[in-house]
């Protein structure tokens, strides 16, 4: 674990008792689900305290009913200067602790503004680094061959001395979810990237096999009109008829929904760690991205090591991690696939087969009924 020296003073940790916390998170949706285990770890040590968040107003879905956050600080899409300045000024020593939980500069500004003290991720770069270094109370070194997300996070209850959580905490409200049969599967089909989609063909070979078995099949996606144009071409071309709920139900009206599904599957997407983190089946697709940092954490797994390996399909409680495969034997890759850009397709995921992912679905079913 690397800690500044100014971070740990003879590695002795901070002794502190905030009455007003902030964390914050500016990334993406997954991200925002995998920074609550940080935030419960901060409930149990300091039961007294309330713990706002800053998050975009997109991901404020994933912490809907969180009993362990007080408010939710809404910041717009990409805010301008004078916007941002305003959101600044707000913040001003609101909080007795401030927390980044990225590099960024935006995210570290926050926290040194926010807070009495103010903790965050640095940088392993120098010339980036050093105003951070400098304003922040106390800094932790980032670094990408850490291990899991989860346990990044987590390396602020070490500098605070508080025992970590490892438990994911799904969003949740007490709005009805539709009726649907004892038994019925959800696939997630489009990612928010098309270096992180399966193909076509093996969405449509799935679909038949659960069919099959007796499955209602369910989709679910966003609201974006080009993901909702691109299930709809989908479903004409199913071998049977699916239940779309596409761009209907809120995150916690979601999380309700893959809860109590027999299974899930979909690709490297913020839902499918939602799908992980309420303890349903989850098959999740992988290909260029590093399961190592990014696979989704499972249900009741409480180690303080990564669950899963780099390379390789595995299982660890509900989770069951498939990792594309290419010849070049190139994975994980960590590239924005084999184009390097967003809107690349990824060989790994193209030549993933379904007849591979429906013969693991089918082995667990299998040992799952003995």
């Amino acid at each position: 674990m690397l800690i500044s020296q100014r971070s740990m003073p003879n590695q002795k940790p901070l002794n502190i008792q905030p009455k007003r916390i902030l964390v914050i998170t500016l990334r993406y949706l997954g991200d925002t689900l995998l920074v609550t285990p940080l935030i419960a770890a901060l409930k149990q040590a300091y039961p007294d305290a309330d713990i706002d968040v800053l998050l975009p107003a997109s991901n404020a879905g994933m912490l809907e009913g969180n009993p362990d956050i007080k408010r939710l600080l809404i910041l717009e899409s990409k805010p301008g200067a004078l916007a941002f300045g305003k959101l600044l000024l707000s913040l001003f020593r609101r909080y007795d602790l401030a927390i980044s939980t990225q590099t960024g500069d935006r995210p570290n500004l926050c926290a040194v503004v926010a807070g009495k003290i103010s903790l965050g991720f640095v940088p392993d770069d120098a010339a980036k680094a050093w105003w951070k270094k400098a304003l922040l109370t106390h800094w932790l070194l980032f670094t990408a061959d850490y291990g899991h997300a989860v346990l990044e996070n987590l390396r602020f209850c070490a500098l605070l001395g508080i025992a970590p959580c490892y438990r994911l905490t799904p969003p949740r409200n007490s709005m009805p979810i539709p009726a649907i049969s004892d038994r019925y599967a959800v696939l997630h089909i489009m990612p928010q990237w098309r270096f992180k989609q399966w193909h076509a063909e093996g969405w449509r070979e799935l679909v038949t096999f659960l069919d099959q078995q007796g499955f209602k099949v369910v989709l679910t996606g966003s609201g974006n009109t080009a993901e909702l144009a691109a299930l709809r071409e989908l479903q004409q071309q199913l071998p049977a008829e699916v239940l779309d709920l596409a761009g209907q139900l809120s995150l916690a009206q979601l999380s309700a929904l893959i809860a109590q599904a027999t299974l899930f599957v979909g690709p490297d997407t913020g839902i499918t760690h939602l799908a992980a983190a309420t303890g349903a089946l989850t098959f999740a697709l992988f290909g260029p991205t590093d399961p190592t940092k990014w696979a989704p954490w499972p249900y009741g797994y409480s180690e303080a090591k990564t669950p899963f390996a780099s390379r390789g399909s595995s299982q660890v409680f509900n989770v069951y991690l498939l990792q594309g495969q290419t010849e070049q034997n190139c994975l994980p890759c960590q590239l924005e696939g084999c184009d390097r850009h967003r809107n690349s397709h990824s060989a790994c995921l193209d030549q993933l087969s379904s007849a591979r992912v429906i013969k693991f679905i089918e082995q667990t079913l299998n040992t799952q009924q003995q």
